[in-house]
């Protein structure tokens, strides 16, 4: 029981940074892409909060796809009146990255 115990300990403990790094990747990018402009991660600004988001979306399979897509083609009355215009000029890396962050938020 007690050596079961410390494997899960080291686990956690390397998957919290992992984490840490994926939410400083995903903030750079929303930076670098302007998307703090419209969202935050807790707060409706513009857009959606991202937690809402990841809410939304929690346990879709599909859901990073259609997201990915969303955020490049825009989108209109899926979070209300305010559309999200296309994003052309986000390299989809960036946002499959930032997309796979949002996911991971509830």
């Amino acid at each position: 029981m007690k050596k079961m115990f410390t494997l899960v300990v080291i686990a956690v403990s390397f998957s919290i940074p992992a984490l840490a790094a994926d939410e400083a990747t995903a903030m750079d990018l929303a930076k670098k892409n302007n998307c703090l402009t419209c969202h935050s991660i807790d707060k409706k600004l513009v857009g959606p909060a991202w937690k809402d988001i990841g809410k939304k979306y929690a346990g879709d399979p599909a859901a990073a796809e259609q997201l990915a897509l969303k955020v490049k083609k825009g989108t209109k009355s899926t979070w209300g009146p305010i559309p999200m215009p296309p994003n052309v000029t986000v390299k989809d890396a960036d946002i499959k990255s930032m997309v796979e962050f949002i996911l991971t938020l509830k």
